[in-house]
């Protein structure tokens, strides 16, 4: 059951390697006025400073940051987890935490969409992009265990297909969907769910 449900959507989006020109791709395609909160795991190192939130600033038309520990959720806009930290979502704000790494990973994609799922419920659209490995797919479970929506990216148009494969296998996701198709998905369910 989801503790928020009068909140507004929110999607969580996972990848990996190949995951950055995926998320390029997919924010240029998301509209100005997209009303749904978003929040983005990359696996990346965690000794190097990311570039990806004004990466994605640059390529689209929403306010992209890091997340920060105890900010408020706002619709409409890009949350990146930061180097060496897991993003968790509770119901109207989100945590940034050390903890230890899942699926060898920190930040990782499982803590994500594990707790986006137990905050929001069938509110929450949960997206796997390019990648290797398995790191998303219990989570993405976990979504649609909670009755929210599932998209993974088409293996096909995947730069590395690993991740996605793996989660088809393992995941009855509701739509398989090349970047283009999941932003349009996107758009049409976070004007549905804002309604």
């Amino acid at each position: 059951m989801c503790e928020y449900a009068s909140a507004s959507p929110i999607v969580v989006i996972g990848a990996s390697a190949g995951g950055v020109q995926a998320l390029l791709e997919l924010v240029q395609l998301l509209p100005a006025n997209f009303g749904a909160s978003i929040f983005i795991v990359l696996h990346t190192s965690p000794t190097l400073p990311s570039r990806l939130p004004k990466l994605l600033q640059t390529a689209g038309h929403l306010s992209v940051t890091h997340a920060v520990d105890q900010a408020e959720i706002y619709p409409g806009h890009i949350y990146v987890a930061p180097p060496d930290r897991h993003l968790l979502i509770k119901p109207g704000w989100m945590q940034v935490v050390l903890g230890p790494k899942e699926n060898r990973f920190r930040p990782a994609i499982d803590p994500l969409f594990r707790t986006a799922a137990l905050a929001y419920g069938d509110r929450v659209i949960g997206v796997l992009l390019s990648g290797a490995l398995y790191d998303g797919t219990a989570g993405l479970f976990d979504i649609k265990q909670h009755g929210g929506l599932t998209i993974v990216q088409d293996p096909e148009e995947a730069f590395v297909s690993a991740l996605p494969r793996h989660a088809i296998a393992h995941v009855a996701v509701d739509h398989i969907l090349p970047i283009a198709g999941i932003a349009q998905l996107l758009s049409t369910f976070s004007e549905q769910l804002s309604a």
